[in-house]
């Protein structure tokens, strides 16, 4: 359907995220699959990180039991823009951002369906925080209403600049947002604050692994 879609408008099409086979009869794979203007399959992503969370009275899913986790960064150049591929949780985990940022990316993906219990306090914060960090332009559709048994979504779907500016966001409702991507703009500010460029990497050790709290 998606690859059809593309065709049929000569558009390309990125299709957030769904069910694919997995690796065993038990576990599928969340994956995004990003299709060019003739209906090609340009990318497929798997989701890594996997939402097993239990906040009491709010939250509670366990995405592995039912999920396998994607090993692979992957990243896309669509007309000539590269663009790093993520889905929901992965948001959460900013070394995924800065590798797709360091392999050039420019605009990183997040179609998520990110919970109403954890949206209203982390959502926007964590869309700039990943904008700003890499400075690169985030494009984040979020699921709105419920989502039985486990949660309700928050949806207020963002687009954000490389400056941490919301340039569009959702309102309450099934809806679509678009915003202007100033790629001259993006350049100026990589350009004037070089936190990319300013990098140390020779200073960066990973640390032993520690026990995560219960």
């Amino acid at each position: 359907m998606f690859a059809g879609a593309a065709a049929e408008f000569g558009i390309w099409v990125h299709a957030g995220s769904f069910h694919e086979t997995g690796p065993d009869g038990g576990r599928t794979y969340n994956t995004s699959l990003v299709f060019d203007r003739g209906g090609r399959l340009a990318a497929r992503y798997r989701k890594i990180h996997l939402f097993d969370v239990e906040i009491p009275g709010r939250v509670s899913s366990r995405e592995s039991a039912r999920v396998a986790p994607g090993s692979d960064v992957v990243a896309v150049d669509i007309e000539g823009v590269r663009v790093g591929l993520t889905v929901c949780y992965d948001l959460r985990f900013p070394e995924l951002f800065r590798i797709l940022a360091l392999r050039g990316a420019r605009l990183l993906a997040v179609p998520s369906a990110f919970t109403l219990a954890t949206g209203r306090d982390h959502w926007e914060v964590l869309l700039r925080a990943r904008a700003i960090e890499n400075q690169a332009f985030v494009l984040a559709p979020n699921q709105i209403g419920n989502a039985p048994p486990h949660f309700e979504s928050f949806g207020h779907s963002a687009i954000v600049d490389p400056w941490g500016v919301v340039l569009a966001t959702a309102p309450d409702e099934e809806c679509f947002v678009a915003a202007d991507l100033d790629l001259a703009a993006q350049d100026r500010v990589r350009d004037s604050l070089p936190s990319l460029a300013n990098r140390q990497p020779s200073a960066y050790t990973w640390p032993h692994l520690v026990e995560a709290h219960a």
